[in-house]
């Protein structure tokens, strides 16, 4: 008689699922760390700071504070103190929303729009070159997968 599996919730498989996370961790902390060094001393910017100028340039009408901060998935706490720096260089303009006295929309201003065109060609250039191992074809076959987990997957 066999002794019953201690994990009855894994399968064979399961190692090698839990040793592909702690890679993707890995590489993913690697890559953040790179980017976020890149823009401290090429840009005397944040990786945070990055983030919510390049939802703002998505989004050219602008945002509400609430809609920004469920965007980036972050506190309003965290966006508004980037928003108020943003807003002291001249990247960001704040306006009242018509209706709602509490709330405000933020867009980028001109000088936040050129701003964030020159991080945001650097930081590709920096993605490209963290990721530079990889050929076009991997990167597209990886992003499939990746996609393919992300709709696929188990919650």
């Amino acid at each position: 008689m066999s002794a019953p599996n201690p994990r009855p919730d894994v399968g064979p498989d399961s190692k090698a699922r839990l040793r592909l996370w702690l890679k993707l961790l890995k590489t993913t902390r690697t890559v953040e760390s790179g980017l976020r060094e890149n823009l401290r001393t090429e840009f005397a910017s944040t990786l945070p700071r990055f983030d919510v100028m390049s939802a703002l340039a998505r989004n050219a009408g602008g945002l509400k504070m609430s809609e920004l901060s469920g965007l980036l998935k972050v506190s309003n706490g965290n966006v508004t103190g980037i928003i108020e720096r943003l807003v002291e260089d001249g990247h960001v303009l704040r306006e009242p929303v018509p209706g709602d006295r509490r709330a405000n929309r933020v867009r980028l201003t001109r000088k936040g729009e050129e701003e964030f065109a020159r991080q945001a060609a650097r930081h590709e250039a920096w993605v490209d070159d963290l990721l530079g191992a990889l050929d076009a074809d991997e990167a597209r076959a990886i992003t499939a997968t990746l996609d393919r987990i992300l709709t696929e997957g188990k919650s």
